[in-house]
């Protein structure tokens, strides 16, 4: 047993942790659910009172990939019929380049499990002794700030906010996105592809046309972090009721998202996770409201 955990809280985080994130892992959807990944996130930026930025970024990432995925298999497609001659190997140019897609994807579910699963289980038991070993320790710290301003309405103020942004980006770019990055690149061989599918110019739709994101390789970790720091101090610049709102820019969400945007998620939460579920009950289900 920890030092100061008390006996048999280990056994109650274990099962809280378990139930966030089993919600997580649910919420995400499946890999292509973008689009529900984006309103999970929206939500949580909400929840939070605007306190913690990163979901939001990463709405308007996963809003951005849906174009990115559709131009990469066109692309794809095109690069293809130079061997229409030789149907087997272009068969096997596009499924790999399928996978290498679907690896992605599969990037993006996994990094919402985890944004969801750590506020979530911070949410409820980010205090309590033992927290440490389940959340990283500068992330749950920086969590916890969040979650106290939250409960005494009051926002962070732009110091603690970019702390907690740098604090889960730079945890989850080398813990999550680092291998799961060098796994899919190891393991796609079509090198002209690879090269383009690394070198992506990104502009999120809250960006001004000067401030697109160049990537000269984003199988680059340190280049990775580089380029989302810079995403964050734009969106800092513009205001963050701006970067909201330029969610409908990209034509994927409901006309009256904004106006309704609890809605969606209430319902999503609903159809996928009914109270009684075993889980959740035993654990004690603490939903972001």
């Amino acid at each position: 047993m920890a030092d100061g955990v008390a006996p048999g809280s280990t056994g109650r985080l274990d099962r809280a942790y378990a139930a966030a994130r089993h919600e997580a892992e649910v919420m995400a959807g499946a890999s292509r659910d973008l689009v529900q990944r984006a309103v999970v996130y929206h939500h949580l930026f909400r929840h939070s009172g605007g306190n913690h930025a990163f979901p939001l970024l990463a709405a308007h990432g996963a809003l951005w990939a849906g174009g990115y995925f559709a131009w990469g298999k066109r692309i794809g497609l095109g690069l293809s019929l130079a061997a229409l001659h030789r149907p087997a190997y272009r068969r096997a140019r596009l499924a790999a380049l399928a996978a290498f897609a679907e690896a992605f994807r599969e990037i993006s579910r996994q990094v919402c499990v985890e944004v969801y699963a750590t506020y979530r289980f911070t949410l409820a038991h980010g205090e309590t002794a033992g927290t440490d070993t389940y959340v990283d320790p500068l992330l749950l710290d920086a969590l916890n700030r969040c979650h106290r301003a939250v409960r005494r309405m009051r926002a962070l103020g732009p110091a603690e906010r970019a702390h907690l942004f740098e604090a889960f980006f730079r945890w989850e770019q080398c813990a999550v996105v680092a291998p799961s990055v060098a796994a899919a690149v190891d393991g796609f061989t079509w090198d002209f592809v690879r090269r383009l599918a690394l070198c992506p110019s990104i502009r999120f739709a809250y960006m001004p046309h000067r401030e697109t994101l160049h990537f000269a390789n984003f199988a680059d970790t340190d280049e990775r972090i580089e380029k989302g720091l810079r995403a964050y101090a734009v969106a800092e610049a513009v205001g963050w009721d701006a970067v909201e709102a330029r969610l409908s820019r990209y034509g994927a969400l409901p006309a009256d998202f904004l106006a309704a945007a609890g809605t969606p998620f209430h319902a999503t939460r609903a159809r996928l996770l009914p109270p009684e579920h075993p889980l959740l009950a035993a654990a004690g289900s603490v939903q972001p409201a």
